[in-house]
């Protein structure tokens, strides 16, 4: 079940940052991560609190806040990225190294996956790497820049994984709600200060619904992942939660036309296979 959740939250990140970073190419990257989290603000003060029968804990409170406030600085930088790069780039540089942190981590802290789900867990990186056409033998030129905001990004979202795994098992959904308690100030500060710098940034009316979408998706995935954590190893469930990028490219492919180069289809595949060692060896 772990697996299955974690590949689930994957490719609803995948659609998320897809659809993030269409309209981050319309409008500045700050509204859309602001509008998105007050969507992820609004359904979660209005549901979780008729979830969860109990008040939060104490980690549930702090490791939910911490993981607010990196999602939040992910997600704008991600937007950010994806405005002014390629999305089947962009993306899977911040899935490589939002792998790495977790499984770090959880090996710091005693984790010991089997010897085929960890022969599977370096698969997945290396894949995530091919998708991103970083291991040498991707034919699409990357700007410099582009791929210091984008491993930024990973380790932002790297962070959040961690963030949440530590909330504990009797958490619940509380974390979803106390993440806002970081993340909600975050934008709203981040919101004013690119407003005074430049004064045409303002909330367009015509954005909210896309915001509102992709504020829905963010907070599926992260509850998906959430739960995976309850009963899954960090490295094994981050790890696959960080091939969110496989959605992502593939959209891009089928709407965009930004064709997958070699190296891409060459790391979906590999991902296919890591994601089978896994789950046998989880």
């Amino acid at each position: 079940m772990p697996v299955l959740l974690a590949l689930g939250s994957a490719l609803v990140y995948g659609v998320s940052d897809y659809v993030g970073g269409r309209a981050s190419r319309l409008r500045p990257p700050v509204v859309i991560a602001l509008l998105a989290e007050g969507a992820l603000l609004l359904v979660t003060v209005a549901a979780v609190p008729l979830i969860e029968a109990d008040g939060p804990t104490a980690a549930a409170i702090w490791w939910g806040v911490g993981g607010g406030l990196a999602g939040a600085t992910g997600v704008l930088g991600l937007y950010a990225a994806l405005a002014r790069g390629n999305m089947t780039v962009v993306a899977p540089v911040t899935g490589i190294v939002a792998a790495i942190v977790p499984v770090g981590v959880g090996v710091a802290l005693g984790e010991r996956p089997g010897l085929l789900a960890a022969a599977g867990i370096a698969l997945a990186v290396v894949a995530v790497a091919l998708i991103g056409g970083i291991a040498g033998v991707g034919d699409q030129p990357v700007e410099r820049s582009t791929i210091v905001l984008s491993a930024l990004v990973g380790a932002a979202f790297g962070m959040l994984f961690v963030a949440y795994s530590r909330t504990g098992d009797d958490s619940g959904t509380w974390p979803l709600l106390t993440a806002r308690a970081g993340g909600t100030p975050l934008l709203l500060i981040a919101f004013v200060l690119f407003r005074r710098r430049d004064r045409t940034i303002s909330i367009d009316r015509s954005a909210v619904p896309v915001g509102g979408v992709i504020g829905v998706l963010i907070l599926v995935a992260n509850g998906l992942y959430l739960w995976s954590t309850h009963d899954g190893l960090l490295s094994i469930v981050a790890v696959l939660v960080a091939l969110y990028p496989v959605s992502t490219v593939v959209l891009a492919a089928v709407l965009d036309r930004e064709r997958p180069s070699a190296s891409q289809v060459l790391g979906m595949a590999t991902a296919a296979i890591a994601v089978a060692m896994i789950t046998i060896g989880a």
